[in-house]
């Protein structure tokens, strides 16, 4: 009986096909799950434009963020070696949503932060101002006929021509129109502009009865914050991060540079929560991954909204951090405790 001999030509294929095999299941292969991280903590100082401001600033006011990834397996086996991992499953995260629409809503948080936090420094500062729409935005695309046509994430531009300023001029323009018709919309997406021949659909009202035409998506109204005194407005650039707890932080840099002085007396603060625009600061997710990412740069005192102390303690006293915790439910508790804090020598 003879015995086969492999060629070595076969036994590479084999090796390589294993090889492939196991790269596109630890690396490209879809889990179920996310994996939260620190992320980072990165001064708002650069993000912000105000219009004469104050230039004085020896420290720095910095935001926080958590890092949130969609895990392959490479990223899940990592994380168990990784005391400051923490493994979820995808729909606590995303709910119902797609992860397309997650992230527009998370764009949309961090718009809205920002206008609550240049309303709430105008409002400290004693500053006028009025709320004006800045643009409408698309949340999702429930319809399925307008998939093609809208993405979340899109700035609606106009509509047959005009300027929509508003949801209701938006519902206005459209009830002049019958279902099945096709109106001209112009977008942004990415930057880009983008034309679209939308076909209207049915849209039924809350009480369930009355039906109007519509584009069957989910949209908001982003505002835009302007003063009513001459060289006081306020801009931001693109930050890259998503969600509304950068609220306070914003607010206190923004303060800073409307108001004479140093707020920051030379130290390096950090913090997190949301902001209204009467200044009341709001709980957030995932503050014990940002307690470890602002005390990896170097913060010495660390902004927490009240509701979130006992988790953040909790972590800031595992990891043995000498960063000052500073609970705070309200814009004025900070701004007391940054006037009454001596200046750093």
């Amino acid at each position: 009986m003879k015995q086969l001999k492999h060629r070595p030509g076969f036994r590479a294929t084999a090796y390589l096909f294993t090889f492939v095999v196991i790269v596109y299941v630890f690396v490209f292969m879809n889990t179920p799950y996310i994996v939260y991280q620190p992320g980072s903590a990165s001064e708002v100082a650069p993000m912000i434009k105000v219009e004469n401001a104050d230039p004085a600033e020896e420290g720095t006011f910095m935001m926080t963020t958590v890092s949130a990834s969609y895990a392959n397996v490479a990223l899940l086996v990592a994380s168990v070696f990784n005391s400051n991992s923490e493994v979820v499953r995808k729909e606590t995260r995303l709910g119902d949503k797609s992860e397309d629409e997650y992230a527009a809503e998370q764009v949309f948080y961090m718009n809205s932060s920002q206008s609550y936090s240049v309303q709430a420094a105008y409002h400290a500062a004693g500053i006028p101002y009025e709320d004006v729409v800045d643009y409408l935005y698309v949340f999702s695309v429930p319809v399925a006929s307008n998939k093609g046509q809208f993405q979340p994430g899109d700035r609606i531009i106009s509509v047959e021509g005009q300027k929509v300023p508003d949801p209701e001029a938006l519902s206005a323009l459209l009830s002049t129109k019958k279902i099945g018709d096709q109106v001209a919309v112009v977008l942004q997406r990415n930057g880009k502009e983008v034309k679209e021949q939308v076909t209207l659909v049915e849209i039924k009202d809350k009480e369930g009865t009355a039906v109007r035409p519509g584009f069957g998506v989910t949209i908001a109204a982003v505002q835009k914050v302007k003063p009513k005194e001459q060289g006081k407005a306020v801009s931001f650039v693109d930050t890259n991060v998503g969600g509304p707890s950068a609220g306070l932080m914003f607010t206190m840099e923004i303060y800073n540079r409307l108001t004479p002085g140093d707020l920051t007396k030379g130290h390096r603060v950090a913090g997190t929560g949301t902001i209204d625009a009467e200044g009341v600061v709001g709980a957030i997710g995932g503050v014990k991954h940002k307690i470890v990412a602002a005390d990896r740069e170097g913060a010495e005192i660390f902004f927490v909204p009240v509701k979130n102390y006992d988790e953040a303690k909790t972590k800031a006293d595992k990891i043995g951090t000498s960063m000052k915790l500073v609970p705070v439910s309200t814009l004025d508790e900070a701004l007391k405790y940054m006037e009454e804090l001596p200046v750093k020598p």
